[in-house]
């Protein structure tokens, strides 16, 4: 499957595969680590359980976190995983918001990543 969508998909569910995959491995290798980084630190920091409230609560913030969590691809899965059973003290943490905030901006660098892969691809960029 050599076309521009398996590209996106694989960049967006790997951070950084897209680009190894086109030959550009040093990008390919600083986008995965910077995405990866961010990811781990947010999960690290209690990021999994944020927002701490529900749809109705707020309602644009809520699917704000949701869409940019789900930039992270396979990193999503794990997280919305760790979200489900969250530590009774998480939001006691004083990373708890940071956490969110680096899942987030990961999520969104992702999203980034992807559209720089298939530019790449499509022979709009070197």
């Amino acid at each position: 499957m050599n076309n521009v969508f398996f590209t996106v998909l694989l960049s967006w569910f790997l951070p950084g595969f897209g680009h190894l995959r086109q030959g550009r491995y040093k990008r390919g290798i600083i986008i995965a680590v910077v995405i990866w980084t961010a990811f781990l630190i947010g999960i690290l920091s209690g990021g999994a359980s944020y927002p701490g409230f529900e749809f109705r609560d707020g309602a644009l913030l809520y699917l704000l976190n949701i869409f940019s969590r789900f930039g992270n691809g396979l990193g999503a899965i794990v997280s919305f995983v760790f979200a489900l059973n969250p530590p009774k003290d998480v939001a006691a943490l004083a990373t708890f918001e940071y956490g969110g905030r680096m899942l987030e901006v990961a999520g969104l660098l992702n999203y980034l990543a992807a559209m720089d892969a298939a530019d790449i691809f499509l022979g709009r960029k070197k």
